[in-house]
């Protein structure tokens, strides 16, 4: 049996991807942040085994290494790394507190997971499933914290899809547009509580800015995808022949692929302006 780990499995696209693998005959570990999270999750497949996993706690991503050892005879097959947040807002008045904070679960978790379990995944010649962002390819204005995050990650895959090549090892990055997932109801409340605690100066020059940009998250609401179309994505990088470095999902994933590699860049500014 082939044996997946992936992160931040609790609810949106880790959740899908854990569902998915699982119900194609692989073993899944899947990291939740509660207790209560994963006897949600593996009450939905008896091949999910749920793994108290902080990715920014050091001692909880050990501890996964080590059940993972335990556990995994013929190596890891694959890493997913979904696990991420989202902060929005000016750059100007972001509280270096919470950017810190983004990079340290969108890069430097995902970093410390990689680490942690590339010996076992070398072991099965595994591959690495980097959960990127179409905020990875194009950077928008107040989103700038959670793009620095994606661009990073992106480098990150090419790095090591290099670097880990003369063992065999795919790196792939997927690149989801807006996905139905509750990280938007989690950036939003996020967003508001940062917004109460700006200066006044931060409304007089940003106040119209972020409430276009809150209108145009609600307008996405009706066309956001489902999870599951990103963990059928994810599917085929884990297990076709030749997979893809990148997998855009959905027209926003190809349209900001397309706008990164060919539009100039006064254009690049003038489609993401709100």
């Amino acid at each position: 049996m082939r044996a997946v780990l992936v992160t931040g499995a609790s609810t949106g696209i880790g959740r899908a991807c854990a569902l998915h693998c699982a119900q194609r005959g692989w073993q899944v570990f899947a990291g939740v942040r509660s207790a209560a999270d994963g006897a949600a999750l593996s009450a939905q497949a008896a091949a999910i085994t749920p793994l108290l996993l902080d990715v920014t706690v050091a001692e909880q991503v050990a501890a996964a290494a080590q059940t993972l050892a335990a556990s995994v005879g013929g190596g890891l097959h694959g890493l997913v790394n979904n696990a991420g947040i989202a902060v929005a807002g000016p750059l100007e008045f972001l509280p270096l507190a919470q950017f810190r904070r983004q990079l340290e679960v969108n890069v430097v978790g995902q970093l410390a997971v990689t680490q942690a379990v590339l010996p076992l995944l070398r072991s099965a010649r595994g591959r690495i499933i980097n959960i990127s962002s179409v905020s990875g390819r194009v950077a928008a204005p107040l989103l700038g914290a959670y793009a620095a995050s994606k661009f990073a990650l992106e480098a990150l895959s090419d790095a090591l899809r290099s670097e880990l090549r003369p063992w065999g090892m795919h790196v792939c990055s997927v690149q989801p547009g807006p996905i139905d997932t509750p990280i938007w109801g989690k950036s939003r409340s996020a967003a508001a509580a940062l917004q109460a605690g700006l200066p006044p100066q931060a409304d007089s020059l940003y106040g119209a800015a972020m409430k276009a940009a809150a209108l145009q998250v609600a307008g996405l609401q009706p066309v956001m995808l489902p999870p599951e179309q990103v963990a059928r994505a994810v599917w085929h990088a884990l297990t076709a022949r030749w997979p893809r470095a990148r997998y855009p999902i959905g027209m926003p994933g190809y349209s900001a692929e397309f706008v990164a590699r060919f539009a100039p860049d006064r254009l690049r500014n003038w489609l993401v302006q709100v």
